[in-house]
């Protein structure tokens, strides 16, 4: 059922449901970077190495993060290349696991964005008058913008980086309130995604049945 705000029509529309299934999803976090989408788009630059690495076996590869998040998706990356080297913007402290790396052979090379040129045809790296360094391909690891503000607003429990808890048939905490798909968990991939609809909108229509029975 859909009405406006106290019947007044310039107000925005209310909608009414006895349940509600959110597929917000994330929004990948893209460094300030020109050309960057152009990037993506000629894929230079990547998002996802379980979507897309097998394009890159052999490849030099470059990760760029900042803290443990880059260093797991560039050991990650070494079941695809030996060549991979973790670009590391901030504090060299956040990597709480330089050993990790060298056993998996991931080079760490600290850097600034100012650094680093992604193009059509190459990713490079170079710093004032130093040699540029030029990889294949470019794996972003800067993490995703959950958006989960509605379900947050509405007092729907979370884990710490905003994931929504949901249970078995994808139910948050707020009774009649369900999520799928990268909203509820860090495998952001279509076929998750897809199936935690499917397991939702059964049980949704489980539950209308039952109210018209």
């Amino acid at each position: 059922m859909l009405e406006t705000a106290g019947g007044d029509p310039g107000a925005p529309p209310r909608v009414f449901a006895r349940f509600v299934l959110l597929a917000t999803g994330v929004v990948d976090r893209l460094p300030d970077l020109d050309g960057v989408e152009a990037a993506i788009r000629a894929a230079k630059v990547r998002m996802c190495p379980i979507c897309d690495a097998y394009e890159a076996i052999d490849q030099a590869i470059a990760v760029l993060g900042e803290g443990d998040l880059g260093a797991r998706e560039a050991a990650f990356l070494t079941t695809y290349s030996q060549r991979v080297t973790l670009l590391h913007l901030g504090d060299p402290a956040t990597l709480t696991d330089r050993q990790a790396l060298d056993d998996h052979g991931v080079e760490v090379l600290p850097i600034t964005l100012g650094d680093l040129a992604v193009g059509r045809e190459a990713v490079k790296v170079g710093r004032g008058g130093a040699a540029q360094r030029s990889f294949d391909c470019l794996y972003l690891a800067l993490g995703c913008e959950m958006q989960s503000r509605l379900a947050l607003a509405c007092g729907a429990a979370h884990d710490a980086d905003g994931n929504l808890l949901v249970s078995a048939h994808q139910e948050t905490s707020i009774a009649g309130l369900y999520a799928a798909g990268d909203v509820v968990r860090g495998l952001n991939q279509i076929a998750v995604a897809s199936a935690e609809a499917a397991i939702a909108a059964t049980d949704i229509h489980r539950r209308l049945r039952a109210l018209t029975q």
